[in-house]
């Protein structure tokens, strides 16, 4: 079962963000990009993530399809989706099949494949992206059950190992550049763009922080409003961002919004009212919130996610002495995996074959009533049913041990004949003796 799924993606390691915002997908339009990826590929079922840092797109493949020719087909459809050159994508994009695809799952789902080792966020986003997946039809028989033991996976790995010590995120990364710029956070005043799950973040780390004044500006005042209880802030609307710009030492931006939010003229007429005193801007969003051409003006120190990179260099190090056993627990958990798909594939062919042999047992049963009550002997009847009972049931495995003993698979044949239970079958027998 897991020899069926394939990943193709690009993340922070393989694509500047210039690239990834281009081909994240708006969470509004998951439901029908989920629809055309099935409709347009050989994929049976899908779950599309996307977030800052990564889009990924996993599915289950038919159970002949050859994984590399799969894999660059999805690698065209993402392009073709994004209106981008594949040329240009493709040496971005990793493509992982079978247990290789499995394996990047779980270590996504563990945050041990993001840009800060071992970051949360990621947990729920793609317990998102799944959940997003069911509603809209797209997850089917193989999916449910490889995504949920993935998260079992990925949440052991976080309890069984110090690998989440520590609040480590972007988020936190953003903050720590905030307290070295400005030394006293108190008579600092921080502006955060969107009400998600990384502002929320933030809004924690600089409470913590001892920030000094905390605006909040969202699409929709209700959810800004949510935040702003929690953290002591004021709340506005994204639309009342440019005149409270003038007010903020830092501006750090997450929103879905898939257009800038800030430009660099709206930043200029800002920094002009706070007489140049200087303003650092961080971008977590991708695609980014703010124009980079914003950089470009005096005073102003704008960061991107990727930016973020060399900020969290020493946390990722505090955290990397926990990874081999991460990894351990990765393997021995895809192990288990695997071998419980295979176990659960093999008694559904258990089962098969059991409704098989009760459906010729019937078969035979009343062709034997039949001789009965025709006035033939109950012995030769007895007989007949046992005979052709035998060899109907005998006639599909001695037809795969044929064809093994033909393709020259000694092994296999010896294995097979082991699960029929001929525990007297000697796998040392002349290799010329043919199977009657």
């Amino acid at each position: 079962m897991l020899d069926t799924l394939v990943v193709v993606g690009v993340n922070h390691d393989s694509a500047p963000v210039t690239l990834r915002e281009r081909i994240a997908f708006a969470p509004e339009k998951v439901h029908e990009s989920l629809g055309a990826l099935i409709r347009d590929t050989q994929l049976s079922e899908a779950v599309i993530l996307s977030t800052c840092n990564r889009t990924e797109l996993y599915g289950v493949l038919p159970t002949d399809a050859d994984g590399m020719a799969a894999s660059d087909e999805l690698s065209r459809w993402l392009a073709a989706h994004h209106e981008i050159d594949i040329n240009q994508l493709s040496p971005c994009v990793y493509r992982n099949h079978g247990v290789s695809a499995a394996s990047h799952l779980v270590r996504v789902a563990a945050g041990l494949n993001s840009m800060v080792l071992g970051e949360p966020q990621i947990f729920g986003q793609m317990k998102s992206a799944f959940a997003v997946a069911q509603e809209a039809g797209a997850v089917g028989f193989h999916l449910n059950l490889i995504f949920p033991e993935a998260f079992r996976i990925a949440k052991k790995v976080r309890t069984d190992t110090a690998i989440g010590e520590n609040p480590v995120s972007v988020a936190y990364a953003a903050v720590d550049l905030a307290r070295q710029i400005f030394r006293d956070m108190e008579q600092s005043t921080a502006l955060l763009l969107g009400a998600g799950e990384t502002i929320e973040l933030v809004a924690r780390h600089l409470r913590d922080a001892g920030l000094g004044k905390l605006i909040i500006a969202n699409r929709t005042l209700e959810r800004a409003e949510q935040l702003a209880v929690q953290f002591d802030a004021e709340a506005i609307l994204l639309a009342d961002v440019t005149e409270r710009l003038p007010d903020a030492d830092i501006v750090i931006s997450s929103t879905g919004s898939q257009l800038p939010i800030l430009g660099k003229g709206a930043v200029e007429e800002a920094i002009k009212v706070r007489r140049w005193r200087p303003v650092l801007m961080i971008d977590l969003a991708v695609p980014r919130d703010i124009e980079p051409q914003v950089a470009e003006l005096s005073d102003i120190y704008l960061y991107t996610v990727d930016d973020m990179r060399e900020v969290i260099e020493e946390n990722l190090r505090l955290r990397a002495s926990e990874a081999s056993k991460a990894d351990e627990i990765v393997a021995a958990g895809i192990e288990v995996l695997r071998a419980g798909l295979l176990e659960r594939q093999s008694a559904d062919v258990v089962k098969i074959y059991r409704d098989s042999a009760l459906a010729l047992q019937q078969v035979e049963l009343e062709k034997a009533l039949k001789m009965l009550e025709k006035g033939m002997e109950p012995e030769e009847v007895m007989g007949r049913l046992a005979r052709d009972l035998t060899n109907k049931l005998i006639h599909a495995p001695t037809a795969g041990l044929r064809q093994l003993a033909k393709e020259g698979g000694k092994r296999d044949v010896s294995r097979m004949a082991a699960i029929l239970g001929l525990t007297d079958f000697d796998e040392e027998r002349d290799e010329g003796a043919t199977l009657q």
